[in-house]
């Protein structure tokens, strides 16, 4: 038998843990496939929830397999360890993130890597034998898998308490400190998990039956007390100060783990328990410290101690009341390049259209250790991306096909071309700024051969694509968004989710119509204000912090040598041309047309640039090039 079971029954994909004898601790293979089969069944109609569970009496899952990491580490691999707690960590992102419900019956022992994989979902069931805790500082490790998250967010400071020592928690404890939402007899497990593969609807699970008492609630106040102090040494002051059995079983725990590890997880929680706190911010703290762990911490001697030689007396780095602040504020330094990015494994992309925008995007995807092939009608290549001699072989194979096109008509031709010859469950993403109905026409041609469609235009411009500061606006379902992100994260620094296909077509063109209003706007109040008498500077430093300011003002001034660099001080060479501004009014006013709205701006907007590209001076100059424009000319 494998180490994990993996198949689809009735509406639900069945994911079991299948190594008992090992109380079904995770190994790295057992991290990729979940992960793999998420993916699959995140765009499977067929598939409605998940339900994740194990084989076995004694545990759902008792953490990671360690054993490797410590063989790799001590012959001075560290990378091994890091590129799955990498992978691990990503796994962990998307349970906590599924666009479906995620239903996980966690019996037994659940510790450690047991609360990465079964903890962050919509539905976590407990029942009688359940044991739930985070046990690693007792090697020299810290709280992880979004561990941090669950205990950030628990009541008062049952975090630091259950982190630091490594308290267990049964079913009535998990559901008060959140890291469990359902109690449901064991007995009832069975059946309860044929409802949901009959029915595909988590509503089959019924009414919860009362859960069985908290002992943690019980002693809440005094765990707040007791564990209110900033450092470690704080908590151990206020504990020994107290008589009480809970302070003296306490000392007893935390007299065994790591100093350090314990330290470590006591500020990560502090910084971590904050009003805008995700699982990714969680998953990315704690990478900062897995990543150091095997040099600078305790990690490889509390293994040793603990299942190599099995001796039970680790010599930590730091005694019990001796632990630098310094050394902990190090473990938690932010890591730069090597920071967890949450980035899928290499990805295989077809990149079709290398133009001014495109090429620069693909050379980006292509540095960052993804397979890029690149085709252009008109023969242009990008650095490190592979050309090939026809749509068709980009798209061959790809897990995404990303188009850059210049219109609505081409993104349909191209569509018709590439989507026979996609694989079935790859994603077409889309960056070019089309009509709103071509998107969702597209959309509807990839659906119909089991693709994926994303239409996602960008705002930044050429320098953002070369930078990968562009801005994504995305529509498209949940799941193909998710899938996306890590390229998104590559080739800009924002992509927002605007809805269902089309949307993010939408969003472009309503804002970029607001752009070109007040670029107008901003240009003809200059030249008004130069024809009053008043200064440039004195309607910068007003308007830029009163209630006429704008985004055409503020960072896009078109008044040279006022406010910050913009293509006015390099005589309107184009930033964003008219010639683009023109072509965005335009659809923003046939979707306008399409929908029956009433846009008299936009439609004067877009009629004012017809006039300045087609008929004046405007055609490859940048879109504030309406100042000079407005500067030589009157009412009449």
């Amino acid at each position: 038998m494998s180490d994990i079971q993996i198949r689809t029954e009735g509406q639900a994909g069945r994911i079991t843990l299948t190594r008992p004898k090992a109380l079904n601790a995770l190994t790295w293979d057992m991290c990729l496939a979940t992960e793999q089969a998420l993916d699959a069944w995140a765009v499977d109609e067929g598939v409605k929830l998940i339900i994740l569970d194990a084989t076995g009496d004694r545990a759902f899952c008792a953490g990671g397999d360690i054993a490797e990491m410590y063989r790799t580490g001590k012959a001075g691999d560290l990378d091994y360890g890091r590129s799955f707690w990498r992978d691990e960590y990503r796994m962990n992102a998307k349970l906590a993130e599924y666009p479906k419900p995620i239903v996980s019956f966690l019996h037994g022992f659940v510790m450690g890597g047991g609360v990465g994989i079964g903890g962050h979902c919509s539905h976590r069931i407990v029942g009688e034998t359940t044991q739930v805790s985070m046990p690693e500082c007792g090697i020299g490790f810290v709280p992880d898998v979004g561990g941090t998250y669950t205990l950030a967010r628990a009541p008062g400071r049952l975090g630091e308490y259950l982190g630091i020592t490594a308290a267990r928690m049964g079913p009535g404890d998990a559901i008060h400190a959140g890291f469990a939402d359902r109690f449901h007899p064991e007995a009832v497990w069975p059946a309860l998990k044929q409802a949901l593969i009959d029915s595909g609807d988590v509503a089959a699970l019924g009414e919860a039956p009362q859960a069985p008492d908290s002992p943690l609630a019980a002693t809440q106040a005094e765990i707040d007390a007791l564990f209110g102090g900033e450092t470690l040494r704080d908590v151990l002051n206020t504990l020994r100060a107290s008589d009480s059995d809970l302070a003296r079983d306490a000392l007893k725990r935390l007299s065994r783990n790591s100093p350090l590890s314990m330290a470590v997880t006591l500020e990560m929680i502090h910084r971590l328990r904050t009003p805008g706190l995700d699982i990714r911010k969680a998953l990315a703290m704690e990478y900062r410290v897995s990543h150091r762990i095997m040099d600078q911490g305790d990690f490889l001697e509390g293994i040793r101690a603990a299942i190599i030689d099995k001796d039970k007396s680790p010599n930590w780095r730091h005694a019990l009341d001796s632990v630098p602040l310094v050394d902990v504020s190090k473990m938690l330094m932010p890591l730069g390049k090597d920071k967890l990015d949450f980035r899928e494994r290499t990805m295989q992309i077809g990149f079709i259209g290398l133009g001014n925008m495109g090429a620069p995007m693909a050379a980006n995807l292509a540095k960052a250790g993804h397979a890029v092939k690149g085709f252009d009608v008109a023969g242009t290549t990008a650095e490190g991306v592979t050309s090939v001699a026809t749509a068709q072989e980009a798209a061959q194979g790809a897990d995404v096909v990303i188009t850059m096109l210049p219109n609505g008509a081409i993104l349909k031709a191209v569509a018709t071309e590439i989507l026979p010859v996609m694989d079935k469950g790859a994603i077409h993403l889309d960056c070019s700024t089309v009509d709103v109905a071509a998107a969702r026409a597209a959309a509807d041609m990839a659906a119909e051969h089991g693709v994926e469609a994303l239409d996602a235009p960008v705002s930044g411009g050429v320098g953002g694509a070369a930078g990968g500061t562009l801005t994504f606006m995305v529509g498209g379902s949940d799941a193909a968004f998710a899938r996306a992100l890590p390229l998104f994260e590559v080739m800009g620094q924002k992509a927002v989710h605007c809805g269902a296909s089309g949307n993010g077509q939408a969003a472009k063109i309503c804002n970029n119509m607001i752009l070109g209003v007040t670029m107008i706007a901003t240009c003809e109040a200059f030249a008004l204000a130069d024809k009053l008498g008043l200064s440039r500077e004195a309607m910068y430093d007003v308007v830029s912090t009163s209630s006429g300011q704008s985004w055409s003002m503020t960072t896009y001034c078109p008044a040279p040598g006022v406010g910050p660099q913009s293509p006015s001080d390099n005589d309107y060479k184009p930033g964003f041309a008219a010639d683009l501004m023109l072509k965005d009014l335009r659809l923003s006013q046939q979707a306008a047309s399409e929908v029956d709205a009433d846009t008299p701006l936009g439609q004067a907007a877009m009629d004012l640039y017809r006039r300045f590209v087609e008929e004046e001076d405007g055609a490859g100059r940048d879109f504030s090039a309406m100042l000079p424009r407005f500067e030589t000319r009157g009412r009449s």
